[in-house]
């Protein structure tokens, strides 16, 4: 299982207030021995009326910058919203990122849900997921080199082309819970995105178990000869009751919580730790920690439990 880090983007996250902040925790993470690097998409959280709006640095450009100052860990999205950009813009960022990390993005990607956002800056928030299921049907090809004609509701393209391409293919990995996004994930994506647990608990099974439904009914769909659905995209990738499903969880650490329980791990190397095998016998992929707050004492509390883990 691969374990990565959330980066702040915000000062409200902890060092996320500046470039330095952000810089030193993704170079801490790297040297010690973190497999990725994750980065959230907002403009900003208000909740409620009245409330200070808390901020966020466009998550592309924190992404490009950490991707200029690191050598190895995997990049990614939890997860860029497909309502904020068009697809060509989506899939030239993802292409940018991978000209200067190539082979470590990891394109994650979901339909948008903080209401607010949408209409401080003139989104719609209605059909967020036939929109969705319209970016993901250009983006996907076009970053994987191909041209792209398309005619939908919301999009549209004509002999549409990312030049230059990346030069590896990209994975997209998709956060879904619902049956429909499931079943858009299960058709074009590498794997699933879960989020927020501490422990696995019940919810979580449940939802996977969709997951694993909805793959195994595109592979299906897809026929025994395959067609670049489902399993055959994935490799090795998964093992036990979720093999062909690739999943990737995100998991809260937070400073000052006395016991790890379902919905977060106490910030406690031993407790990080038996969390991490815990999620690995379960069988996920690919685990992001958000160290709550993000501080470089708060992040080497949660690198010691990875190294403890590691054994």
């Amino acid at each position: 299982m691969q374990v990565g880090i959330v980066l702040p983007v915000s000062a409200e996250m902890g060092d996320g207030g500046s470039w330095a902040g952000i810089r030193a925790l993704a170079e801490q993470a790297e040297v010690g021995g973190a497999d990725s690097l994750w980065v959230f998409d907002h403009f900003f959280y208000r909740w409620g009326r009245g409330g200070a709006d808390e901020g966020s640095h466009e998550a592309f450009t924190i992404l490009a910058g950490v991707a200029a100052v690191t050598s190895r860990v995997g990049l990614g999205t939890l997860v860029a919203c497909t309502s904020f950009r068009t697809p060509g813009i989506l899939a030239k960022a993802a292409a940018g990122i991978d000209l200067i990390a190539p082979g470590r993005l990891t394109l994650g990607v979901g339909c948008g849900w903080h209401e607010p956002e949408y209409r401080a800056f003139g989104y719609p928030f209605d059909h967020r997921v036939s929109r969705f299921e319209e970016t993901v049907a250009i983006v996907r090809p076009l970053l994987d080199g191909e041209r792209v004609t398309f005619a939908g509701d919301w999009h549209q393209a004509e002999d549409a082309v990312l030049v230059p391409a990346p030069s590896t293919r990209v994975p997209m990995v998709i956060a879904a819970s619902g049956p429909r996004m499931l079943g858009i994930a299960a058709e074009v994506a590498d794997g699933w995105q879960a989020a927020w647990f501490g422990l696995p608990d019940a919810k979580f099974r449940g939802e996977r178990a969709a997951w694993v439904a909805a793959r195994e009914a595109a592979g299906e769909r897809a026929g025994s000869a395959g067609s670049g659905a489902a399993g055959e995209r994935d490799g090795s990738a998964g093992s036990g009751a979720g093999a062909g499903a690739p999943a990737y969880v995100g998991v809260q650490v937070k400073a000052g919580a006395a016991t790890s329980d379902a919905r977060a791990l106490a910030l406690d190397p031993d407790a990080i730790a038996d969390a991490l095998a815990a999620w690995a016998a379960e069988g996920v992929d690919h685990l992001q920690l958000w160290v709550q707050p993000l501080t470089a004492a708060n992040v080497a509390v949660a690198i010691e439990g990875l190294r403890r883990f590691r054994g």
